[in-house]
């Protein structure tokens, strides 16, 4: 019996909110630890069996090339209304490709911070359905992708009147290694706000790109990010 079938699964993915989502992989497993190496070739497919070896913890790192094979993409359209400046509630499509194959895992949302959440389609994953406050997959294969639209309580006023979107943190973590993976983001803005400023600057592996309509990102990285994007009303 390979180690695969012995494990259970948790998977928490990124929620839009003030860091009010985290995208973590809780795995339990039998054996006791492993490299990178190992564990990305088991997170590949290109091997049915975890060995034991041991994994160090990684830090934010962006990728200034992005990794050969397909990893996790994350992709976030934030519609930001006029109205959301008043009650802070924005309209979220989430969608999550090249999922890594296992057998459970789950899209948490926080309490208070989500609302109409619904499945708009899936792509091999066998089951997908909403629980309480979170999305629930099972028998997730190669090549799977599911997209999710709800309400998300984001925008934050600011005692100085501008106003904040924050996001984070996402990651994709397996036991205590972080492995690469991809965040991209538009946002779209009324005519009522502007953008002033985005956290972390854009570099290598961090791209940004603004206009007068919004905001878009496309992030290649290692360990946990967190994003700020600073908006203000125009008079």
């Amino acid at each position: 019996m390979s180690v695969k079938s012995w494990t259970r699964h948790k998977f928490v993915l990124p929620t839009v909110g003030l860091l009010s989502g985290l995208f973590i992989v809780n795995i339990n497993l039998f054996c006791a630890s492993l490299n990178e190496k190992q564990i990305e070739a088991w997170l590949n497919n290109e091997t049915e069996d975890l060995p034991y070896t041991p994994i160090n913890e990684g830090q934010l790192k962006f990728l200034t090339t992005p990794p050969q094979k397909k990893v996790h993409h994350h992709h976030n359209t934030l519609i930001v209304y006029k109205a959301s400046m008043q009650d802070g509630w924005i309209k979220l499509q989430q969608c999550h490709e090249h999922l890594d194959t296992i057998n459970k895992a789950q899209v948490v949302y926080k309490k208070g911070k989500i609302k109409n959440l619904k499945i708009i389609s899936k792509q091999n994953i066998e089951k997908a359905w909403i629980e309480n406050f979170s999305v629930q997959l099972r028998n997730i294969k190669k090549g799977a992708r599911i997209c999710i639209e709800a309400d998300s309580r984001a925008l934050k006023k600011n005692d100085d009147g501008t106003f904040t979107l924050s996001n984070g943190p996402f990651m994709r973590r397996f036991l205590d290694g972080y492995f690469p993976m991809r965040v991209s983001m538009d946002l779209r803005l009324p005519s009522d706000l502007k953008f002033i400023s985005i956290l972390p600057k854009q570099q290598k592996g961090f791209r940004v790109n603004h206009t007068k309509k919004g905001v878009h990102f496309d992030a290649w990285f290692e360990g946990k990010l967190y994003t700020r994007i600073n908006l203000l009303k125009n008079k």
